[in-house]
């Protein structure tokens, strides 16, 4: 109908919906809608999602500019799996949700739409529970359980996955209720699960369902739903595809919505612009069954090798791990949240988390990947992960590039020479005890002009890094000369971990003064440990192993009195959080012990509430650690800094680039400053001088130094300043 003379022969209005199929465009004229100055959330709380979907006619009659629906289901998965809590709390009391964003010139004109909305709905027999958010911080939350919700649902733990296939059907807005029940009865008789949310304001509803795709009967099985389910919204008067259009695996539907001879006319209009047929073939006209091409499919037999980590929460297997990625493209974000540094700079797909879970799934797959662990090309793409774990906690899903590189590089380098900078930097721990017998002599080696420039060519460090120096006492040296104090009082375990033992010991001799002050009786663990984190950047688990078993003999008592162990370095306290659970899932030690540590700042605000914070009246950048906002989150370090009084701002939670050896590797050096550029840097800048840059992570601390001049802190030396009237422990070099 667009070409025709008396609808202006449209072209543009003729293509859209062919997908492709006969055209590639170019570049295309977008007409843009007015966005409001001010906007407000209505969160609307009904008994279940019918309901909620029935009130959507009324709603749009108060002229919201958005207008979204979730049912129970979504919630409790989100819940389970501990996304967006805060969120969740703002949600008012029911079993289905609408949200209703209203916007205008003033906050006060936003909200008064709201409430004449409120006041129409209170009238009715069963009134909905309502939460009206003018505040964009809060509503900003609520939005983010709608808008994870593809991934809050794809995989729960202890529950089938869930897939696309029916996911985007849409209905007049005033047939949704009815629609969405018709469509229960449905999934119910299939014996599917079924969780619905999506943009009910269009009449568009989103369905992940719990389809078999990996047998030859449940294959069958959702061919006849699909038959079904498009036989339902066709009889509602609804498309088959609302919003991501129908390509392969709704275009076998389509003569049910459209008829033969409509059929045949796409075909002919078609033929005009692609006389060839070679423009995306096998979609929306003569196209393939829906059922070819699964990436799943009763024939697929991955390769399942054997492999260091469990992978508890998927079933065992990496190949499964793979799966998690499920396309949604969080990740090839250029602002706001963890992931993904590397791409953030490079823009390049195989550097995005998800190119690497689709690399990886190809790897095991054996079809285009087929070198397994030597392949060159999973290699590459990931060399420049950071193993930040953003991912684990920012993508939707929890895909966990950081642990799948750590297995691969294993089995990359198993049986053959590595690199010599992966035993140095791997084995930090090692050879810093080592150098800590005569620092001198050590500093000498990596300071001095000549001698540092030959062993930064032997190791591959880039010239323009500095090798941070050995302190001339370690903190286990200095602990070991000072008498115990506070003895008879609760104990608490310091764990000595590499970088301020021997580095930095004036960050964790802060620490202890800080824990005694608390009234703590602060215990090291007997002999050397080290929780093998620089191991695992370097796929080196045997050792990395080994360490943790030693660990958990060394701490077994603590482990049995449940003695808490407080880590000041982030990315030690994500070891036993996160690597120490999925190398060693049925070891009861390894539950417990993950249980009993607390980050510094996460112990000050649990465990020592008691405590009075010194004040410390003084501004501050506070930089939070990849590890420590993607694991752990930031919530106690910011109540602590709150009790203190502290004026601080934390930049945008990027990532400062340095990732222990990472940056200072030749070949990644221009990465890693582009990546502490982008955000931190540029903020660390223009701090005033006499303000504070407290960074918890030593990783950080060195990026920020060495890139800026200026010095960051710990959290723990900075509660310490407060506790002596400003003044700080003197460096031990």
């Amino acid at each position: 109908n667009f070409l025709l003379p008396e609808n202006g022969f449209n072209v543009a209005g003729a293509l859209v919906g062919s997908e492709g199929t006969c055209v590639t465009v170019l570049e295309a004229t977008c007409r843009l809608v007015e966005s409001p100055q001010a906007r407000v959330l209505l969160a609307i709380g009904c008994r279940d999602v019918f309901e909620a979907a029935d009130l959507v006619p009324e709603v749009l009659t108060h002229g919201p500019i958005g207008l979204e629906g979730m049912d129970s289901l979504l919630i409790e998965y989100t819940r389970r799996r501990e996304m967006n809590l805060d969120g969740l709390a703002l949600l008012p009391e029911g079993g289905g949700w609408l949200l209703a964003e209203f916007g205008a010139d003033t906050i006060s004109a936003a909200e008064s739409q709201a409430r004449g909305l409120i006041k129409a709905l209170s009238r009715s027999t069963h009134p909905p529970t309502f939460h009206l958010l003018s505040d964009q911080h809060q509503a900003r939350k609520v939005w983010d359980v709608r808008e994870s919700a593809l991934g809050a649902v794809s995989r729960v733990p202890g529950e089938p996955a869930t897939w696309e296939g029916w996911e985007d059907a849409a209905v007049a807005p005033e047939k949704l209720g009815g629609y969405l029940r018709d469509l229960r009865k449905l999934t119910d008789a299939y014996g599917y699960g079924c969780v619905v949310y999506g943009h009910f304001g269009d009449g568009c509803a989103h369905n992940r369902i719990t389809f078999d795709l990996e047998s030859g009967e449940g294959i069958k099985k959702f061919r006849e739903f699909m038959n079904d389910a498009a036989d339902l919204v066709v009889s509602c008067g609804g498309s088959l595809s609302g919003e991501h259009g129908d390509g392969q695996a709704r275009a076998e539907l389509l003569p049910k919505m459209f008829g033969p001879e409509l059929i045949e006319a796409f075909q002919k209009f078609k033929s005009l612009w692609d006389p060839d047929w070679e423009m995306n073939p096998g979609k929306l006209v003569r196209p393939n069954r829906m059922d070819h091409d699964l990436r799943l499919g009763a024939d697929q037999k991955p390769w399942q090798p054997e492999t260091h980590f469990k992978f508890p929460h998927d079933h065992g297997s990496l190949a499964e791990a793979t799966l998690r990625c499920v396309g949604v493209g969080k990740c090839r974000q250029y602002e706001g949240g963890v992931m993904c540094p590397s791409f953030r700079v490079t823009h390049e797909e195989e550097h995005s988390t998800r190119g690497r879970a689709h690399l990886l799934w190809e790897m095991t797959r054996g079809e285009v990947v087929r070198e397994q662990w030597r392949d060159p090309h999973v290699k590459s793409a990931l060399d420049l992960c950071l193993s930040c774990k953003g991912c684990k906690s920012d993508c939707p899903v929890g895909v966990d590039v950081a642990t799948y590189k750590a297995e691969f590089l294993s089995h990359h380098h198993e049986g053959r020479m590595r690199p010599l900078r992966h035993y140095a930097f791997g084995q930090i721990d090692r050879w810093a005890r080592r150098a800590s017998v005569v620092p001198s002599l050590s500093n000498l080696l990596t300071q001095a002009p000549l001698l540092r420039d030959v062993a930064k060519s032997l190791l591959g460090v880039s010239r323009k890094r500095k090798i941070p120096t050995v302190a001339r006492l370690s903190f286990r040296g200095w602990f070991r000369k000072r008498k115990p104090k506070n003895i008879g009082a609760p104990e608490v375990v310091l764990w000595p971990d590499t970088f301020n033992n021997y580095f930095h010991p004036e960050t964790a001799i802060a620490a202890v003064e800080v824990l005694e002050a608390a009234g703590w009786q602060v215990r090291l663990p007997n002999g050397n440990v080290c929780c093998g984190r620089p191991l695992y950047d370097f796929g080196m688990l045997d050792r990395a192993k080994r360490l943790l078993i030693g660990t958990l003999d060394v701490l077994s008592a603590e482990i049995e009195q449940r003695t808490p162990v407080v880590v000041l370095e982030p990315s030690c306290a994500s070891v036993f959080r996160d690597e120490l659970l999925n190398l060693f899932p049925e070891d009861e030690r390894a539950t417990k012990l993950s249980q009993q540590v607390f980050l510094f700042s996460e112990f000050i605000e649990k465990k020592a509430q008691a405590f009075q914070l010194p004040a410390v009246h003084r501004k501050a950048l506070v930089h939070g650690h990849c590890h420590h906002k993607s694991m752990m989150k930031m919530a106690d370090e910011e109540r602590v800094l709150q009790r203190m009084g502290m004026d601080y701002e934390m930049p945008s939670p990027g990532c400062c680039g340095m990732a222990g050896a990472f940056g200072f590797e030749e070949e990644k050096y221009d990465l890693s400053v582009a990546i502490g550029e982008l955000e931190l840097l540029p903020a660390v800048r223009l701090v005033p001088e006499d303000s504070l840059i407290i960074a918890d992570g030593f990783s950080c601390r060195e990026q920020i130094e060495q890139c800026t001049g200026r010095k960051a802190i710990h959290v723990a030396e900075a509660i310490q300043m407060g506790l002596t009237k400003g003044k700080t422990v003197s460096k031990l070099v």
